[in-house]
């Protein structure tokens, strides 16, 4: 079943307020796409969530977002680095589009600029920031990966 870019943002969403980390939301909204189990989906996305393990880190939307970008345009062979490189530039695609509508794509600096400290301690900043940023992130990954099928330049 193909899903809509709304389809693909409302099920990343779901998953958030499940419970599951921003990383693994986005890879379990996009893992039937690429045939992948979702129980494995989970596992692999799962230590990447408040900025990769709450280091405050790259933003685990968009972590979970280049493990995705890794199933639409990653390479298998060590030595083809024409799909290396595409796939490489897709992640700074997606982060750079991120960024334009946040200002940032640090957890840290996400958290910083919508949120008080006080606010996450109550764990209220999922509300406030991590839920816009997961549809956000799960909405620019659906074009990115349709318009390089609308080109063919996916696998």
């Amino acid at each position: 079943m193909i899903k809509t870019k709304q389809e693909t943002i409302e099920q990343a969403i779901s998953f958030f307020d499940e419970g599951y980390a921003c990383s693994q939301s986005i890879l379990l909204a996009f893992a039937e796409d690429f045939n992948i189990d979702a129980n494995m989906a989970k596992l692999i996305s799962s230590s990447f969530g408040g900025g990769m393990g709450r280091l405050r880190q790259k933003c685990g939307a968009l972590t979970g977002g280049f493990m995705v970008i890794g199933l639409a345009f990653g390479n298998t062979y060590p030595k083809d680095m024409e799909t290396k490189l595409n796939a490489y530039k897709k992640v700074r695609e997606l982060n750079k589009q991120i960024e334009d509508i946040h200002g940032v794509t640090d957890c840290s600096d996400l958290l910083k600029k919508n949120v008080t400290k006080e606010e996450v301690e109550e764990r209220k900043h999922h509300a406030i920031i991590c839920r816009n940023v997961v549809a956000d992130v799960a909405g620019v990954l659906f074009e990115i990966i349709e318009q390089s099928r609308m080109n063919s330049n996916i696998k």
